[in-house]
């Protein structure tokens, strides 16, 4: 029988719980397939010593659970991270940001010893770029950026009236065909402006929980 997107998730979603225990501080994404993983964490809010969130919604969904939203900087040790992707390849390799929090989503993935990444199958992709690639810029640089985004191939996209919560903006680049995603995260990161670049390579997940019409499949 052939799930909805939205079944789907919330199928990733349950199997992510397997990953929790108790006492951890956990960290936490952003996004639809994260807030039905949030759903479902009422039965843990006294078994877990709190969380570390990468977004102002997250946090407020977690807090309304009872759960305590920690600093990352007062967590010496974050054990997990259980987050979504926009995109996502059979490396593990991921395009995130469609939420624009990715700065956060990646500091919080690269202080985690285990990123989980949770998605619906219509993520799976075999090469990154169908879904449009989020960098998160200094406004003062948007248009810097975007014309050194159109030498390298991609159409850069102002995505208007959106401030991610650290007070920047997004664009989003179209047209990218990314066969070498560690690559371009480096060279992207080199550009005078880009604060983070939604591309997931160089700290890829360490397990993709997928939903799928016959069940989950881990990679």
């Amino acid at each position: 029988m052939a799930l909805s997107a939205q079944e789907k998730k919330q199928q990733a979603a349950a199997a992510a719980l397997t990953e929790l225990r108790e006492g951890m501080v956990l960290g936490v994404g952003t996004g639809s397939t994260v807030n039905a993983l949030i759903d479902r964490l009422g039965p843990w809010r006294h078994r877990l010593r709190g969380a570390v969130s990468s977004s102002e919604a997250s946090s407020a969904k977690l807090r309304a659970l009872g759960i305590p939203v920690l600093d990352l900087n007062e967590v010496p040790d974050l054990a997990l991270y259980i987050d979504g992707a926009d995109e996502a390849n059979p490396r593990r390799e991921l395009i995130k940001g469609g939420g624009a929090a990715l700065t956060r989503e990646k500091i919080v993935a690269a202080a985690a010893r285990r990123f989980v990444c949770i998605v619906d199958d219509t993520k799976l992709v075999d090469t990154l770029g169908r879904f449009p690639l989020p960098l998160e810029v200094i406004p003062m640089a948007r248009e810097l950026v975007a014309r050194a985004l159109a030498a390298l191939g991609g159409r850069a996209v102002w995505r208007e009236r959106i401030i991610t919560d650290n007070g920047n903006q997004i664009l989003d680049v179209h047209g990218l065909h990314i066969s070498e995603p560690r690559a371009l995260e480096r060279e992207l990161n080199q550009l005078a402006g880009v604060v983070t670049v939604g591309l997931f390579a160089a700290r890829p997940a360490d397990l993709l929980i997928v939903g799928c019409d016959d069940g989950i499949r881990t990679i």
